[in-house]
């Protein structure tokens, strides 16, 4: 599956001289090992693979001197591979299972600039916030791996000639012709029941069939489960996957700020902060903070007690709320909790696209899901699971804090009018 990603990957190797060893974070089964053997394969003579987690002994190669000139010949001698400045790649997948694995990177950056070198961790996060790891603090370069986007997906499916419409559109704020704008719509729908985690979306190109693409799910959802009972205590992991699984109920309000009350009776930050900073930290799910005022910056304003809480994926979302496929394929914005499926994709979305997150209140009367900046200026953003767009929360927002313009996400087609922006739904990608 061709990734973004990748683009990023091949620029880090362009810098030569410059860059520093990679670590690749991400949630698990995000396509990580994938991306970066693909990318091993296509841009280096060869590699070295070390999985801490499938190959825990050559952890022991990193108990005493974890320098390079050390390390690499032990890595030549059990890969049998011959690793060679600027064309072997160094993978430590796995990695926060080696605390001293990672710190070598540290002396890779300074003793051995010659060798390429990518690190991938899924809880890397976790092991990073509880066990006080050395971290290679301006030695190494860390970027996220997501799931699929709704572009990504089309990739998949070999819609590159739609989603150049769909660009053209957007940059002119033209309207689609409708029967593109139909089919876009109808793959958009498709996309809220697969989702953006790799393996589903493997699934489903198998036969174009969205009857497995749960089960597939439902795998990765127990793994995520399984994790918070390995990689936390007893207690804390009770904890973990009560905000875990109150996650759907959360969103299905029509207030959707986070309670700790519907996580557990008598529930607080004092006994909920650590489980939602695991949850967080493992890249599965995604905060979205309150901001006060629209001014610039919005981290100036923010209330940090006041935060909803979505899944890193909506197909994930989609699989762990139960709601019936035909349900979400047959309408838009008719089947109930189709609100929330649609702010966790928009909310997916821009995180993919570098975004924090933040939302909009006004004393309970008026809320907008979504507050950015962009090129100098707060965008509110207004997010419709169908093609009613009336509300007075816009109105609201902009009596307050004018801006430049808003945007409104919706079914409707592309199109601009007393400084709204209409992008629809399968066009929030390009935000």
């Amino acid at each position: 599956m061709k990734r973004k990603m990748m683009d990023t990957l091949v620029k880090w190797k362009e810098r030569a001289s410059e860059r520093k060893p990679l670590i690749l974070n991400g949630a698990r089964q995000v396509g990580k090992t994938y991306l970066i053997t693909e990318f091993a394969v296509q841009h280096y003579q060869n590699f070295v693979y070390v999985n801490f987690e499938t190959n825990p002994a050559i952890a022991s190669y990193f108990d005493q001197d974890i320098s390079p000139k050390r390390i690499i010949p032990l890595l030549e001698a059990s890969s049998r591979v011959r690793i060679l400045p600027r064309q072997t790649l160094i993978v430590f997948d796995e990695v926060q299972i080696c605390e001293r694995a990672l710190t070598s990177l540290k002396y890779f950056c300074e003793e051995a600039h010659e060798y390429p070198v990518m690190a991938a961790g899924s809880l890397l996060g976790v092991a990073l916030n509880r066990e006080k790891y050395s971290f290679p603090v301006g030695k190494v370069e860390i970027e996220t791996l997501h799931p699929l986007d709704f572009e990504e997906f089309l990739w998949s499916l070999g819609e590159e000639a739609l989603l150049d419409e769909i660009r053209n559109a957007f940059a002119v704020n033209t309207p689609l012709p409708e029967a593109l704008h139909v089919k876009a719509l109808e793959l958009y729908q498709k996309y809220l029941i697969v989702g953006g985690m790799p393996a589903s979306i493997r699934e489903y190109l198998k036969e174009g069939k969205l009857l497995l693409v749960p089960d597939i799910q439902n795998d990765i959802l127990n793994a995520y489960i399984s994790d918070m009972a390995k990689y936390a205590t007893p207690t804390e992991s009770v904890k973990i996957r009560g905000a875990y699984d109150s996650i759907p109920t959360q969103l299905a309000k029509e207030n959707k700020k986070f309670q700790y009350k519907l996580v557990r009776k008598g529930g607080t930050t004092s006994i909920f902060g650590i489980a939602l900073d695991w949850l967080q930290a493992s890249g599965i799910v995604l905060k979205c903070t309150k901001v006060e005022q629209g001014f610039l910056p919005l981290s100036a304003h923010q209330d940090l007690s006041s935060f909803k809480l979505y899944m890193s994926d909506v197909g994930l979302l989609t699989a762990k709320s139960g709601i019936p496929q035909q349900a979400v394929l047959s309408s838009f914005g008719g089947a109930a909790f189709m609100g929330a499926i649609t702010e966790n994709y928009v909310a997916q979305a821009l995180q993919k696209n570098g975004y924090l997150l933040h939302y909009w209140e006004s004393k309970s009367i008026a809320e907008i899901d979504f507050v950015i900046q962009k090129e100098g200026f707060v965008i509110p953003i207004e997010v419709k699971a169908g093609t009613h767009t009336r509300s007075r929360s816009l109105s609201v927002y902009l009596s307050k804090y004018p801006s430049e313009y808003s945007i409104r996400v919706s079914a409707k087609n592309f199109g601009f009018e007393n400084h709204i922006k209409s992008v629809p739904l399968y066009g929030v990608f390009l935000l």
